[in-house]
């Protein structure tokens, strides 16, 4: 058993969806959260609110599943992140578990 945790800006959320279900991974929660970058201070300082920090709308999907279907979703999420038109990749890690009741 291991941990998967698939982070995502908000405009994927069903991309990430489709490919947790061609993963075979049925069971997974979500959590809306901000994401954010570190923007170089020229950008900063042209910003009409500069003393504001605004983040990305984004996803938190994880799921506590079998390692061969971990193997099979970060295959998709390679490929669905080669495509992509934008700077805002999918990340995706795995934890182990040590123990689960």
């Amino acid at each position: 058993m291991k941990l998967v945790l698939v982070t995502a800006v908000e405009e994927y959320q069903k991309d990430v969806l489709e490919i947790f279900k061609k993963a075979n991974i049925e069971n997974f929660s979500s959590s809306d959260i901000d994401g954010y970058k570190n923007v170089p201070t020229i950008l900063k300082a042209s910003s009409w609110f500069a003393a504001e920090k605004s983040g990305n709308e984004s996803t938190l999907f994880f799921s506590f599943t079998e390692e061969q279907k971990i193997d099979n979703l970060f295959n998709l999420i390679e490929e669905f992140n080669q495509h992509l038109k934008t700077n805002n990749p999918l990340k995706a890690i795995v934890l182990p578990i040590e123990r689960f009741i």
